[in-house]
C-alpha cells in the first residue's frame, strides 16, 4: 500500500490542510502527555521548513457536538506545539466559517495554524456513527450539514495530508469527505501514517520468520477477527488476558469466577481447532478472591476453583512465552496479559514487555499495537527498546484484522 507522502509533495506557498491526532490528555490548560504532538513534528516540519502554509485540524476528547466546550478546546495544544517548534502557532477559534476562513487567510509561507476542535460539530462523526448503527441513518438535514461541514474544511486547503493513523479506521468528515472534495493528485499521507503502513503492512505481508503474535485483553469477541486473520500468517499466537478463560472453559476446564464469555465458547473452541499447533494458552494464572490493589494471590496451574478468579498470567506461562519470543524474528503485541493497571496483576504484562525489549536487542522486529499494550510498555520504561509503537489502538487492531481503510485507500498512490 505505497502512498504518496508529504515529502514528495510540492508545498511551497500552498495551503496544506493536515489532519493530525492531537487528542492529548490535559491537566487544566497544560498538556499532560505531549507524545502525539512530538510524533507529528516530522510531518509538520516537512511543510513549514519548505515554505508551506500549514493548516492543522484535529479532535480532542468526546465533546457533545453541540458547539464550543472550554474543557475540549485545542487552544492549549496550539501553545504547547509552538513551544516544541520554537515558533508561534496561530489558533483559530473555529474550524469552519468566517472566523476560520479569516485565520487561514493570514497564514504566511512557513507559518502554521491550528483549527478549533473538529468534534464541536456533530457533522464530523455522523457518517461513522451511522455505519456502526444502521438503524440511525442521517436525515436529509444531517446530510446537508455533513456536506456543508466538509466544504467548509476543504476550502482551507490546496493539498490534504493525513497524519492521524489513530482515526484512520473512522470515516469521519475530516478523514474522508474532505480529501474526496479536494480530489486526486492533492491528497497525501504524513510521515506518521507512512511509518504505520510500513511497519504493520510489512509485518503482515512480508514477515521475517518466525512470526509471533501476542494477543491479550478481556474478550475473545474483540479479537475473533484478528485471530482468524493472523492464523494463516503467523507461526504462533500467544494468548493472555481475561479472554484466556473463555478459551480454557471451551476445553472443559473450570475457571472459577474468572471473566468468561460463555456465549462465545463455540467460537473459542472453533478457533482452537483452526489454530491447532499455533495457539498457545497460559499454563498457570495469578488468582485472587477479588480484584484490588495488593490482593493476596495464588499461582494456580490448571483448573481454578470457585471463590478465586484469574487476573494475570503466572510465572510458568511467562517463561513459556519468553521461550517462544526469544526465537521469534517478528513479533506483534496487542493487549495486556492481565489487569496490569492493578498491581500485583501487572507482573505478567511487564514481564512480556521486558521479553520483547530483549528480543529487539537480539535483532527481532517488535511492534506494539497501540492502546493498553503501548501504555504498559511506556509504564515499564521500555518504549525506546521497541522497534515500533503504533499510535492507533483501535486502528491498529482493525489493520491486523485486514479490514480496508477507506481513508487511506483514497490517498494518492506513490
Amino acid at each position: 500500500m505505497a502512498k504518496k507522502t508529504i515529502d514528495q509533495a510540492d508545498v511551497a506557498g500552498k495551503r496544506v490542510l493536515m489532519r493530525v491526532d492531537f487528542n492529548v490528555p490535559l491537566d487544566g490548560d497544560k498538556i499532560a502527555d505531549d507524545r502525539r504532538l512530538v510524533q507529528a513534528l516530522p510531518s509538520i516540519r516537512s511543510v513549514i521548513d519548505r515554505g508551506g502554509r500549514l493548516i492543522l485540524m484535529s479532535h480532542l476528547g468526546r465533546p457533545s457536538g453541540g458547539g464550543y466546550q472550554a474543557e475540549f478546546s485545542l487552544r492549549p495544544v496550539a501553545r504547547h506545539l509552538g513551544k516544541l517548534l520554537e515558533r508561534d502557532v496561530a489558533f483559530a477559534e473555529e474550524c469552519v466559517g468566517p472566523r476560520a476562513d479569516e485565520a487561514v487567510a493570514k497564514v504566511e509561507p512557513g507559518g502554521a495554524l491550528l483549527l478549533e476542535n473538529l468534534r464541536f460539530h456533530s457533522a464530523e462523526t455522523l457518517i461513522d456513527k451511522a455505519k456502526r448503527n444502521p438503524d440511525k441513518q442521517p436525515t436529509p438535514e444531517q446530510k446537508a450539514e455533513i456536506e456543508g461541514f466538509a466544504r467548509g474544511l476543504a476550502r482551507h486547503g490546496d493539498l490534504y495530508c493525513n497524519d492521524a493513523f489513530g482515526t484512520c479506521h473512522r470515516k469521519h468528515v475530516s478523514m474522508y469527505h474532505v480529501p474526496m472534495m479536494l480530489g486526486a493528485g492533492r491528497r497525501v499521507c504524513g510521515k506518521l501514517v507512512q511509518k504505520e503502513l510500513n511497519f504493520l503492512g510489512d509485518a503482515l505481508a512480508r514477515p521475517v520468520r518466525p512470526f509471533v503474535a501476542i494477543l491479550g485483553g478481556a474478550k475473545v469477541s474483540d479479537k475473533i477477527g484478528v485471530i482468524e486473520s493472523l492464523l494463516p500468517k503467523v507461526d504462533a499466537i500467544l494468548i493472555g488476558g481475561a479472554m484466556t478463560y473463555t478459551f480454557l472453559e471451551s476445553k472443559g476446564m473450570r475457571v472459577g469466577g474468572s471473566l468468561c464469555e460463555r456465549d462465545k465458547l463455540d467460537v473459542a473452541r472453533s478457533l482452537l481447532e483452526k489454530g491447532a499447533g499455533k495457539i498457545r494458552l497460559p499454563i498457570d494464572s495469578i488468582c485472587a478472591e477479588q480484584l484490588e490493589p495488593g490482593a493476596v494471590t495464588k499461582n494456580i496451574s490448571g483448573e481454578i476453583p470457585q471463590g478465586l478468579a484469574g487476573y494475570d498470567i503466572g510465572p510458568g506461562t511467562v517463561q513459556a512465552f519468553r521461550d517462544v519470543i526469544a526465537t521469534a524474528k517478528t513479533i506483534i503485541w496487542n493487549g495486556p496479559m492481565g489487569v496490569f493497571e492493578t498491581p500485583p496483576f501487572d507482573a505478567g504484562t511487564l514481564a512480556i514487555a521486558r521479553a520483547l525489549a530483549d528480543a529487539t536487542e537480539s535483532g527481532a522486529i517488535t511492534i506494539i499495537g497501540g492502546g493498553d499494550s503501548s501504555a504498559a510498555v511506556e509504564a515499564a520504561g521500555l518504549a525506546d527498546r521497541m522497534t515500533h509503537i503504533s499510535t492507533g489502538g483501535g486502528a491498529s487492531l482493525e489493520f491486523l484484522e485486514g479490514k480496508p481503510f477507506a481513508t487511506i485507500e483514497i490517498l494518492d498512490d506513490a
